[in-house]
């Protein structure tokens, strides 16, 4: 006959398991600042982004971008950024914008310019307001602490607690000194 006793010592093991695994998925949806709570579609894709699962505990760089662009070729420098830090926790995330009139004329030829084009495998949004009185509340809440953009390719970055720290406008490249020493200190 098998015995179905259980050591108090293995009971007690199995509760702090239970726990240790229960206040880590609290703590980790604790760590999504209340301004990232937003679901967006993936750029020219079903797949949804939840800004909140992909963002909790970790730094940040959220762009404003168009496909017809002075500054497009940008994304080649976003994209070097994201393969030298993605390892150590930086998500890069794209927001296509029509804001300056440079967009592309659907989500299908953004996604052209961004992913054929400059082989972007870093996260992009659908596209979305980030000016104005119709931006979109993420957008609201980054314009309220660093400015809205000035034009398209404004990077904002932002520390694992979710606080807006910096913003480098579209003249400064994604793998300058300058934003590559912010990272740096936000890792």
């Amino acid at each position: 006959m098998v015995s179905l006793m259980v050591s108090p010592l293995r009971i007690t093991h199995y509760l702090f398991i239970i726990f240790i695994g229960f206040f880590t998925s609290h703590s980790a949806l604790a760590q999504c600042a209340p301004w990232l709570k937003h679901e967006l579609k993936q750029l020219h894709s079903s797949q949804p982004l939840d800004l909140c699962a992909v963002t909790a505990g970790k730094p940040l760089l959220l762009v404003n971008t168009a496909s017809n662009c002075g500054f497009t070729g940008q994304f080649e420098g976003l994209e070097e950024l994201h393969q030298e830090y993605k390892d150590q926790g930086l998500v890069i995330i794209g927001f296509p914008s029509n804001a300056f009139n440079q967009a592309a004329l659907n989500e299908e030829e953004a996604a052209k310019v961004c992913f054929y084009n400059f082989g972007v495998t870093f996260l992009m949004s659908q596209t979305i307001e980030v000016t104005g009185e119709n931006a979109h509340p993420l957008f609201k809440h980054i314009n309220e602490q660093q400015g809205p953009p000035s034009w398209n390719f404004n990077k904002y970055l932002v520390d694992k607690n979710g606080n807006v720290v910096d913003r480098y406008r579209q003249w400064i490249t994604p793998t300058s000194w300058l934003l590559k020493n912010a990272i740096d200190d936000l890792l």
